[in-house]
C-alpha cells in the first residue's frame, strides 16, 4: 500500500502527510484538510465522490471541532465535487476555484464526456458513464485571488495547471516542499480498476479518459517537476516523496509523451470537443 501511516476511520481511509496535512480517500478520490489540529483555522481541498457528506464532517468535527475556514477546488470534475454543496450550505462557508473553472461551477456549461477508447481499463471502459453536468454553486463560489494566494493558507501558493481540466490547480508550500496536485499527476493508474482497488503507487499522468487537452497536461506535469517537490499528495492514490518522487517526477516530465499520452482517443491531436 503505502510507506506513511494509513487508518480506516469510519467510511474513508485517511493517510497523515504531515502532523496539518492529513488525506481522506472516498473509494477512490482523495480530499485534503490542511490545518494544525486542534488550534487555528483550517481549509478542505476538494470533496470527493458524493455521499461522503456524513464521513467528511465526522473526521474534520474529530481533527478540528469546528468547520474550515472555506473549501478549495483543484478542479470542478464530479469526483471532486461530490459533496461541496452539501459541505458548504452545512458549514456555511465559501468555495473557491480557478477563474476558468466557474462555467462548470456556475452551471454555464458542462465538461466534455468521458472517453472509453484510452487506458484499456475498466474505469476508462465505463467513463461515459461518468458524470460530466455543470453544477451550481451559487454566491458559494468565488474565484481564487489573482495573486496566488490561497485563502485561510497563507504559507501555500496555487498555480494554474491546466490540461485535465480548463481551470485546474495544484498547491505548493515552500517551506517543506509539498504538492498538493489534483490530477495534474497522480500515483496510481486511474484507468485500472485492479490498480485503483489496490492502490498501487506509481506516477502517472492526469486520468486518460477525463484528461481533453494533452499539451497543457504536459506543461502542467513539466511545471510541477520544475518546483522539485519533496511530498506529493494527489487526487487519486496514496503519496510519494523523497527520491522515489524526484525520479519519478522527472520521467514522466521527459516522457510525458510516451507515458502519459494514450496512442489513439477522442481527444489525441484533437480540439477539447473532439473534433
Amino acid at each position: 500500500m503505502n510507506d506513511h501511516s494509513m487508518l480506516k476511520t469510519g467510511a474513508v481511509e485517511t493517510e497523515e502527510i504531515t502532523p496539518d496535512i492529513l488525506s481522506l480517500r472516498t473509494v477512490m478520490v482523495n480530499v485534503q484538510m490542511i490545518g494544525t489540529p486542534g488550534t487555528g483555522d483550517w481549509v478542505l481541498i476538494d470533496t470527493g465522490l458524493g455521499n461522503f457528506e456524513g464521513s467528511i464532517v465526522e473526521e474534520a468535527e474529530k481533527r478540528f471541532g469546528k468547520p474550515p475556514v472555506c473549501i478549495v477546488l483543484t478542479h470542478g470534475h464530479f469526483d471532486h465535487v461530490g459533496n461541496v454543496k452539501e459541505l458548504a450550505d452545512r458549514w456555511s462557508v465559501p468555495v473557491y476555484a480557478h477563474l476558468s473553472e466557474l462555467l462548470f461551477l456556475t452551471g454555464k456549461e458542462d465538461y466534455p464526456p468521458g472517453d472509453p477508447s484510452v487506458g484499456g481499463g475498466l474505469m476508462a471502459r465505463v467513463a461515459p458513464m461518468y458524470p460530466n453536468k455543470a453544477i451550481d454553486l451559487g454566491s458559494r463560489i468565488r474565484p481564487l485571488p489573482e495573486d496566488g494566494s490561497v485563502p485561510g493558507l497563507p504559507e501555500f501558493k496555487w498555480l494554474p495547471t491546466p490540461g485535465h481540466s480548463p481551470g485546474h490547480i495544484s498547491l505548493f508550500r515552500e517551506r517543506d516542499r509539498i504538492l498538493i496536485a489534483g490530477d495534474a499527476v497522480i500515483t496510481v493508474k486511474q484507468e485500472s480498476a485492479l490498480a485503483v482497488i489496490g492502490q498501487e503507487k506509481e506516477l502517472h499522468g492526469p486520468p486518460m479518459y477525463f484528461t481533453p487537452d494533452w499539451d497543457l497536461a504536459r506543461e502542467s506535469v513539466r511545471r510541477l517537476a520544475s518546483l522539485n517537490p519533496e511530498i506529493l499528495v494527489t487526487g487519486h492514490g496514496v503519496s510519494m516523496r523523497g527520491e522515489e518522487l524526484s525520479t519519478s517526477l522527472a520521467r514522466l516530465a521527459r516522457n510525458f509523451d510516451r507515458l502519459a499520452v494514450p496512442e489513439q482517443g477522442r481527444y489525441v491531436d484533437k480540439d477539447a470537443d473532439g473534433k
